[in-house]
C-alpha cells in the first residue's frame, strides 16, 4: 500500500519516516497550518532523501505562480491541492496532482466525477478552517464507496490504533497520515511511525 507521511518539518522526521517504509513525504506550504514549512528548508530536507521517495507539496488556495515556483525550487514530485481549487486550476499545475476532497454529509460519488482520472483523489475531513491534520476520521463507509469507484488515498485521523480497520473497510490505493504519528504538530514520533508500518505489514 502507498503510504504518505505528511506535515514533515524536520530532517530527522523525514529520515525516520523513510526508514519505517514511507513511499512519499508531504511538505505543507500553506502558512495557515501549524505544520507549515519554509520552501528552502523543505528543499534541504528533500535533497537528503533517497530517489524512490516522492515529495509532495501541499497548498491551499494559493496563486498558481507561487505553487509552480515552490514546486520547481523543492523539485516536488507532486502537488496536493487542499483548498477550493477547480479542475481547471489543477490542469494548469505542471506536476502530478493530488486533490483533497472533504467527506461530509453532502459527499456523493458525483463529487469525484468532476475530477479527471489523472488527478489522484484524497479523501479527508471537511474542515474549511484547518484544511487537514485535524485528527478526526471520516465516514469509512462513504470512503469505501468512493474507493470502489476509483483509486483513492484515505486520510483523516489515521493512526497505528485504527489503520488496520480503516484500510480493511475502505480498501484504498494509499493512505496519508499526519497527526496520528506525532507528539506535536510537525513533530513526528519514530515509535508511532514504526508502529504504523508494523500494523500495515
Amino acid at each position: 500500500m502507498f503510504v504518505k507521511i505528511c506535515g514533515i518539518t524536520r530532517r530527522e522526521d523525514a529520515e525516520a519516516a523513510v526508514a519505517a517504509g514511507a513511499n512519499a513525504l508531504g511538505f505543507i506550504f500553506w502558512p495557515g497550518s501549524p505544520r507549515a514549512v519554509d520552501p528552502y528548508r523543505a528543499r534541504a530536507i528533500a535533497e537528503s532523501l533517497p530517489p524512490f521517495v516522492t515529495t509532495v507539496g501541499v497548498f491551499v488556495n494559493q496563486p498558481l505562480d507561487y505553487v509552480s515556483g515552490v514546486a520547481s525550487l523543492v523539485r516536488l514530485g507532486a502537488v496536493q491541492l487542499h483548498g477550493d481549487e477547480t479542475p481547471a486550476y489543477a490542469a494548469a499545475v505542471r506536476r502530478p496532482v493530488v486533490k483533497a476532497i472533504g467527506v461530509d454529509e453532502g459527499f456523493t460519488l458525483e463529487t469525484l466525477e468532476a475530477w479527471p482520472r489523472s488527478v489522484i483523489v484524497l479523501l479527508d475531513v471537511h474542515d474549511p478552517a484547518r484544511r487537514g491534520g485535524t485528527g478526526r476520521t471520516i465516514d469509512w463507509s462513504l470512503a469505501a464507496g468512493a474507493a470502489s469507484a476509483r483509486p483513492v488515498v484515505l486520510a483523516g485521523g489515521l493512526a497505528p490504533e485504527n489503520v488496520a480497520e480503516a484500510t480493511a473497510r475502505v480498501r484504498p490505493f494509499g493512505i496519508d497520515v499526519s497527526s496520528g504519528v506525532e507528539t506535536a504538530p510537525g513533530i513526528k514520533d519514530p515509535q508511532r511511525l514504526a508502529a504504523l508500518f508494523k500494523v500495515l505489514r
